[in-house]
């Protein structure tokens, strides 16, 4: 930890470029007070340091190094285990702009209460400078930013989950002096603040200036909270970031799938948090089309940032460099990639332990017994799960089998398909295609699912959750459906937009579809599509394959799930669309009058 400077002094900062990020960094110190100030280069050797730190205060805990080393636990404060929405606020300096999807606070107000809460907050502590780049290092699509925090977990997990320290930090600078050379201005990193403060939940707020690029979060140490490149930076400020300069910052896995001739077709999907994002991107097909020679590669499994290119597809990069992943229920039935990835160099959060140290979350199925719960108490089952239902692991997306050799490709890869889906227990079918664009942004905008332990609150309450960005839009819905409509011009070649569901119940309460690598057939009935190969019925909610037109070799189905996995409900359908139509009158005259005469010529085909 050799590298403590003055807050005016940035390492390497001869020039003028970062004399912003300088004097941010003054400023900040100077209202939290804190002993030290490091600027983080990312170095293996200042990782090192910090989990030694970590391991001798208690932050971390080393886990058992035969079986997974450079491995370690971190037990979060039991009132600090997922993200806050109901205390996340987005502050524009006019409310409409933020718009009812978001919680809203006037940004006078919200940078009043942050400065008391900030105030003397690091005393005691170091302040961490942390530098880093979403998306690959090169790429003209990848974006910069800085957060500041007191928390070593946070910088380690950072260091994870960004590229971060030196190499973004001299991004920052040439972009900087690139920019005042054209005399523009030169600070357009995004801003981070972040303290763990004193973990009160009564004290705790994570607040976005859309219109400043920042981000402040206080009072919390969970990672959707806390690191602030995720969410908050690649989502909340990305999308307002994106609006305004013509792209899309989506919570979406890419995937790639490679047919047995070598052609390779890009898929976007867009699921709720612990809906099975990381389970689709990380697929492993069925033995049978293993045999054939297909191959799933693993892109991004939560965020993804699309432009269209020269050609007019839209292409896209994954941010992130990391897996951020919910543990309960991964296993070698559910996700065999991932649970190959995280057997190294990972950091696992509100698991449980065995008595040989190994991490253990409910789900796990390897014939082992938690002795200690996520608490760091003996484990009874009778008080509870072993690990905390939203635990997590942190670890480098190119330690995962499956790891795509274009993840880091600076020109992103041309994506062929989108894909929504959500958790719905009934009605909604196992797959069906969007007419057209401004159908499938209807789609996207109706999604709906149950909500998970992702969040705070109850579980298991249908909500309607447009793209999945819900909790992760930094501006007003309808706005950002306008956005999205304005990308179908006259040269763009656009995805093919589906819904799946692989959610679907029976009257026993079981689900229909066994899921994990036979979504591939869905997935392999999408490319047939694009190719205009597949075969579908048409009805007045978009084209659904029929039982014969996915390769089911190897699946057995019952007719009742045939019945309501390729059926199509038309009650129940005149039903939803009637609720639709109510859910975008929500967002009164801004919402696009092509999306609401896009659900009423639907809703009128369903009435006749």
């Amino acid at each position: 930890m050799s590298k403590d400077v003055p807050p005016s002094k940035a390492p390497g900062s001869a020039g003028s470029s970062l004399a912003a990020l300088n004097d941010w960094v003054a400023q900040v110190a100077a209202l939290t007070r804190p002993d030290r100030i490091h600027w983080c280069d990312g170095s293996d050797a200042e990782n090192q340091a910090l989990i030694e730190q970590m391991l001798a205060d208690g932050t971390l805990e080393a886990l058992n190094e035969q079986t997974h080393p450079g491995s370690y636990l971190h037990r979060s404060h039991p009132d600090d285990v997922a993200r806050v929405e109901h205390l996340t606020f987005v502050c524009t300096t006019q409310r409409e702009d933020a718009g009812p999807n978001n919680h809203w606070m006037a940004p006078h107000e919200a940078h009043a209460k942050m400065d008391a809460l900030f105030d003397g907050c690091m005393r005691g502590r170091t302040l961490y400078v942390i530098p880093y780049c979403m998306g690959p290092i090169d790429s003209p699509l990848s974006r910069c930013g800085v957060e500041i925090t007191d928390s070593p977990y946070v910088v380690a997990n950072m260091r994870i989950m960004t590229r971060m320290g030196a190499a973004a930090l001299a991004r920052i600078e040439r972009e900087g002096t690139e920019r005042a050379a054209r005399g523009e201005r030169s600070d357009t990193f995004v801003r981070g603040l972040h303290s763990i403060g004193e973990l009160d939940p009564e004290r705790r707020f994570i607040v976005h200036f859309p219109e400043e690029l920042s981000i402040q979060s206080f009072g919390s140490g969970y990672g959707g909270n806390a690191l602030l490149g995720k969410k908050c930076h690649a989502l909340r400020i990305a999308s307002h970031q994106a609006r305004s300069e013509g792209w899309l910052a989506e919570h979406m896995l890419i995937l790639g799938i490679e047919n047995p001739q070598g052609e390779t077709h890009y898929v976007a999907a867009a699921f709720p948090s612990a809906c099975g994002k990381t389970n689709l991107a990380m697929l492993i097909p069925p033995q049978g089309y293993r045999d054939a020679g297909w191959k799933v590669w693993t892109v991004g499994d939560d965020i993804c940032w699309m432009r269209p290119g020269a050609d007019g597809r839209l292409y896209a990069i994954n941010p992130e460099a990391g897996f951020f992943g919910v543990a309960p229920g991964t296993s070698t039935k559910s996700n065999p990639n991932a649970l190959a990835t995280i057997q190294k160099n990972t950091i696992f959060t509100n698991v449980g332990v065995t008595a040989d140290g190994q991490p253990w979350w409910e789900g796990l199925d390897n014939g082992q017994t938690p002795v200690t719960d996520w608490r760091g108490n003996a484990y009874d089952a009778a008080k509870g799960p072993a690990a905390h239902p939203n635990s997590r692991f942190t670890v480098s997306a190119r330690q995962c089998p499956s790891y795509s050799p274009k993840a880091e490709d600076a020109q992103g890869v041309p994506i062929s398909a989108i894909v929504f889906g959500g958790r719905r227990a009934s009605l909604v079918p196992l797959v069906f295609e969007a007419r057209d664009w401004t159908h499938g942004v209807l789609v996207g905008a109706a999604m709906g699912s149950e909500t998970t332990a992702a969040a705070t609150g109850a579980v298991g309450v249908m909500r309607r959750d447009p793209m999945a960005m819900k909790p992760f839009c930094g501006y007003n819905f309808a706005d950002y459906f306008s956005h999205w409509l304005s990308f179908d011009g006259a040269d763009a070649k656009l995805p093919k937009i589906f819904h799946v569901n692989w959610f679907r119940k029976g009257d026993d309460g079981k689900f229909l579809w066994p899921g994990f690598g036979d979504n591939l057939r869905v997935l392999e009935w999408m490319i047939g599509r694009v190719e205009g190969q597949a075969g579908a019925v048409e009805t007045p909610i978009g084209y659904l394959p029929a039982a014969e037109d996915l390769n089911l070799d190897g699946v057995t189905l019952s007719d009742e799930a045939r019945a309501k996995l390729f059926g199509f409900d038309h009650a129940g359908w005149s039903a939803e669309f009637d609720s639709i139509g109510g859910y975008l009158d929500e967002y009164g005259p801004r919402m696009p009058q092509a999306l609401k005469d896009e659900q009423q010529r639907i809703a009128a085909a369903l009435a006749r």
